[in-house]
């Protein structure tokens, strides 16, 4: 009986490889040498790196470039956990990735963007590539250069046929969403005038609310990363002239302001938001929302009422956004973060749906201005489409 349970499992992991497989690409790592003498380099100097699958055929001179998430470190001492690992150091990061979703090169997953240049930037500086000082600690050999990057590698993929572009996309994923937010008008300038240049966040909508313990968790934790890598001078001066440049790390606080079009793509119920701004540890200091965060059928009626606090509160801050065809929202009422580098939630035929749309319809419709997108789900559990994130309470989860 064990052995053929056994046996049972290894035919599905099989499967789900193989799966993988023919959703997927695997694509080698780039480093950016040409950034070293910029200065542009990761936390622990090693130059910063990307995957890049070249466009064909009528994508030859279309691109996307889809910057990684991987959270942030707001002191020194968090920032040295993270300078020997891939979100510290490019010597640390994987040779390959596997491209899929949004960033698929096949036709029947992803049909307007599957012939584009397609790149995907690696994470390495903790600061939502934000950051610029210039002094590097002899002790530590920390340098804080997330916003040289970001430039760099824009410098770097123009050389390599972006000069040319006609349609270009700047996204994220999570940390790498709120790059796409805060950068979104500097790549705009950065790009050829002449091209339909367009942002697109991923779970990069982070907000500001109070923790279940009524502190200020978040606001005082992006603050902290601001003053540690410099960021201020790389924040919109639209908000750094009348706030704090903590503030400006957040979303609500810049949106209105970004003169370029953006789409927004984030569950309601974000849970990365949940597990670290709405309950962090630090709040949570006898473990009451663990299996809760784990897997949301484990929440308590008096914990999803909490959460249907936050939807609100999401809700209020995602205002600034506004109803203009410029902008767009795919806002599901799932537990959910990343949903566009996905398969399963970007488009297939158990995708999220809103309004009877994918992820990659709504997105797509905007972008090529077939139809404008503003939707916003239901709450939590109307939604029976949505793809809820289960956790292994043993592995961490950055993105």
């Amino acid at each position: 009986m064990k052995g053929t349970r056994m046996a049972k499992w290894l035919s599905l992991l099989v499967f789900v490889v193989l799966l993988l497989k023919t959703e997927g690409v695997d694509v080698g790592l780039t480093y950016v040498q040409s950034a070293v003498p910029k200065g542009a380099v990761c936390l622990d100097g090693s130059p910063p790196a990307y995957h890049f699958d070249k466009g064909f055929g009528a994508g030859i001179n279309n691109w996307i470039v889809h910057f990684e998430g991987g959270g942030w470190c707001n002191n020194a001492s968090v920032c040295l956990d993270r300078r020997d690992t891939r979100l510290g150091s490019s010597k640390q990061m994987d040779q390959t990735a596997s491209f899929s979703g949004y960033l698929s090169n096949k036709q029947k997953f992803n049909p307007d963007f599957y012939n584009w240049n397609r790149i995907k930037v690696r994470y390495c500086d903790g600061s939502s590539f934000t950051g610029d000082v210039e002094a590097v600690d002899p002790k530590t050999n920390l340098h804080y250069r997330g916003g040289r990057i970001f430039v760099a590698v824009i410098e770097d993929l123009l050389a390599k046929g972006m000069r040319n572009a006609q349609n270009a996309i700047l996204s994220g994923c999570s940390a790498g969403g709120l790059t796409a937010i805060l950068q979104c008008d500097r790549f705009r300038s950065l790009i050829p005038a002449g091209a339909k240049a367009k942002c697109i966040s991923d779970a990069g909508y982070f907000i500001n609310v109070k923790d279940v313990s009524g502190a200020q968790h978040i606001q005082e934790f992006y603050s902290q990363v601001v003053a540690t890598h410099g960021s201020a001078k790389n924040l919109p001066a639209s908000c750094t002239s009348r706030l704090s440049p903590g503030l400006c790390f957040f979303p609500e606080n810049v949106v209105s302001q970004i003169r370029t079009p953006i789409f927004f793509v984030n569950a309601a119920y974000d849970s990365w938001q949940i597990k670290n701004i709405l309950a962090p540890g630090v709040a949570d200091p006898h473990g009451q929302w663990r299996d809760c965060k784990l897997d949301i059928k484990k929440c308590s009626s008096a914990q999803l009422s909490v959460m249907q606090g936050f939807r609100t509160n999401f809700l209020s801050a995602l205002s600034g956004v506004g109803s203009s065809p410029a902008r767009g929202k795919f806002i599901d009422g799932c537990y959910a973060h990343c949903q566009m580098g996905t398969q399963e939630t970007w488009m297939r035929a158990d995708s999220p749906l809103l309004a009877k749309t994918t992820i990659a319809k709504a997105v797509g419709d905007w972008y090529y201005e077939r139809r404008p997108f503003h939707e916003i789900d239901c709450t939590y559990p109307c939604n029976p489409t949505c793809h809820n994130r289960i956790f292994d309470n043993n592995r961490r989860s950055d993105d």
